[in-house]
């Protein structure tokens, strides 16, 4: 795709309703989004407008704190985003803590209907509103890049999140240095404690492993690991 061809789409995408919540800090948060555009086809079709409503979830994950050396152990990222993360590590330490949003979407279905995008997104809106619907979203974008609207409003909907998130995660203290984990924040031995606990429940020790090879604290917690596989024998 040429850059002009997605920054069209950027400008000519716009939010007609925002979701009346921002994303949960301590919890999941699943977005309802309605994408109008209008048809390719109508740009040589001289009969009634008409506008394409596609309809589907964004479902955010729960926030979570990680450090440019723990989202160097994830896989999915580019050559350069590892490149920006080793950055970083060397400019601000390996531990210095951060927001990590994950997202999924879920397309429902893609409908027809009679007017022009504008309108179309109005009465959708006033639905809404008539129904109190606090997480949902309308856009009108471009019809061929319409997930460019979606992935714009994402970004600046986390954005809007972000402070608050962060303000309520550091009133709990999970930022903070833990000097017996190599400075790694509290969220950490959080997450470490919490994934022991499901372990001795009969969770895939893999999971906690994996956990505790990206914060590279497996050495601190190695005797315990393994004391989870005697009491098990």
């Amino acid at each position: 795709m040429e850059q002009q061809e997605w920054m069209r789409a950027v400008e000519r995408t716009f939010v007609v309703r925002s979701p009346k919540q921002q994303l949960a800090t301590f919890g999941s948060t699943s977005i309802t989004y309605y994408v109008v555009t209008e048809p390719i086809y109508q740009e040589t079709d001289e009969g009634d407008p008409e506008g394409v409503i596609r309809t589907g979830k964004v479902v955010a994950a729960r926030p979570a704190i990680v450090t440019p050396s723990y989202a160097m152990n994830l896989q999915g990222f580019s050559s350069e985003a590892y490149e920006y993360l080793r950055h970083l590590a060397r400019k601000f330490g390996p531990n210095r803590p951060g927001i990590l949003y994950q997202y999924t979407n879920e397309a429902h279905k893609v409908e027809i209907v009679k007017g022009v995008p504008s309108e179309i997104a109005g009465r959708i809106s006033s639905d809404l509103d008539g129904r109190e619907e606090n997480l949902s979203v309308v856009l009108v974008g471009v019809d061929e890049l319409w997930d460019i609207a979606l992935l714009k409003f994402m970004y600046e909907f986390t954005s809007s999140s972000a402070i608050q998130n962060a303000q309520e995660m550091q009133g709990l203290g999970l930022f903070d240095a833990q000097p017996h984990l190599s400075g790694a924040p509290k969220a950490a031995a959080h997450q470490i404690e919490r994934l022991f606990i499901e372990v001795e429940r009969g969770a895939d020790p893999e999971i906690l492993k994996r956990e505790l090879d990206r914060w590279g604290l497996f050495e601190q917690y190695e005797a315990r690991f393994l004391n989870l596989f005697r009491r098990s024998g």
